[in-house]
């Protein structure tokens, strides 16, 4: 049936599925092999958990987030991983050639069958000059300033369609006859299938597009494909986008009718002052890197000490009325509502703050707070 790569399973009392979104962030007096070593432990906690997929986001000249590598990083998962579904959220489309996308999540789904999902971006993930730097247009004196007000400019993305369409061409490997690349094949991929004694796995990974505004949107919408927006940084474009990918929705060989993730920035700790003073950390991050500044993430100490500038408070207040956080009843409430205001099928919960620890702990915390199995194993004829 379509979807049923797609579609998530509830468990305990969350009303839809949950899910974890992983930017690997660097905390201030840690490497990214500390880092790293915490994502192995969330994805096995999250596995465990009932967690429904796992999904790590590509970024780039960030200091306080080392996931520039979305397919190494899912690699290194799935060597630790049996169940949960890997995938990316997601790979920006415009920073590689569809082959190589193409190439590195075929390779994933041989290392991990039946449960890598593949999310698309159309924005850099980066600032102007890194995106230059990453090739993606010849012309890096054309992007001027890195940033306008602290937002990335993507003017890169305007060919995102015919590139969408060339790599799922690459996947399916069905190019027309006649077509430049007719011959031209993603390995691992269906044309092993076509060799001489060819057995091919019946899995290929299921296609998301992100967005956080209204154009991902229609374009899912009007594909028949799943869609996950970025509520975590654009809040107020939710539930328009979600309307939009509704209203555009076409059935497709993917899916029978829409489905909608959110990513959504939750951290739950036993106690509430301790929980803002986590969240506090994580947005005197975002200052900085809205600023022209990025670096890591600095400790909940430095950021009570820190001084903020009447503008930056107001950025501060601003960012943190949209991160679901407190005491973890306070965070499954807060989550509960979100859904219920958005429809979203599924809820991705991405933790933000300095110490690993702390992270991990949180998506334990709101495991709990829904009453998530404490070892989800497949049952039989799953």
């Amino acid at each position: 049936m379509a979807g049923d790569e797609i579609k998530g399973t509830t468990h305990g009392t969350a009303p839809v599925p949950l899910s974890v979104l992983d930017l690997v962030t660097v905390g201030a007096g840690h490497t990214a092999t500390d880092a790293l070593r915490t994502s192995v432990a969330l994805s096995k906690t999250a596995e465990s958990r009932g967690y429904h997929r796992y999904w790590v986001a590509e970024h780039h000249s960030m200091p306080g987030v080392a996931s520039s590598s979305p397919a190494v990083i899912l690699a290194h998962l799935a060597a630790h991983t049996e169940r949960i579904r890997l995938g990316s959220g997601g790979v920006m489309l415009p920073n590689h050639a569809p082959l190589v996308i193409a190439e590195q999540f075929g390779t994933l789904e041989a290392m991990a069958p039946g449960r890598v999902d593949l999310g698309l971006g159309r924005a850099p993930g980066t600032d102007g000059a890194t995106a230059a730097a990453l090739r993606r247009t010849e012309r890096p004196q054309a992007l001027g300033s890195a940033r306008a007000g602290g937002t990335p400019i993507d003017r890169g993305g305007d060919d995102f369609p015919q590139q969408l369409a060339e790599l799922i061409r690459f996947l399916d490997d069905d190019f027309p006859d006649g077509h430049p690349y007719a011959r031209v094949h993603a390995v691992p991929g269906p044309v092993q299938a076509t060799s001489p004694g060819g057995v091919q796995s019946p899995h290929r990974p299921p296609v998301w597009l992100l967005g956080s505004s209204g154009f991902s949107a229609r374009l899912a919408g009007t594909l028949g494909l799943p869609f996950a927006f970025a509520h975590h940084f654009s809040a107020q474009n939710t539930v328009p986008a979600l309307d939009l990918y509704r209203d555009s929705f076409r059935p497709s060989a993917v899916l029978d009718a829409p489905y909608a993730l959110i990513g959504v920035a939750a951290l739950a700790t036993e106690d509430e002052r301790e929980a803002r003073r986590q969240v506090l950390a994580a947005a005197l991050n975002m200052v900085r890197l809205r600023t022209g500044r990025p670096g890591l993430v600095p400790t909940p100490e430095e950021a009570e000490a820190y001084e903020f500038s009447p503008m930056e408070r107001e950025f501060v207040d601003s960012w943190n009325a949209n991160v679901v956080h407190g005491t973890p009843d306070e965070v499954r409430s807060g989550l509960d509502d979100l859904q219920k205001r958005t429809g979203a099928d599924e809820l991705m919960i991405t933790s933000n703050a300095h110490s690993g620890a702390v992270r991990l702990r949180s998506y334990e915390l709101i495991a709990d707070a829904y009453g998530l199995p404490a070892d989800v194993r497949p049952q039989p004829g799953d």
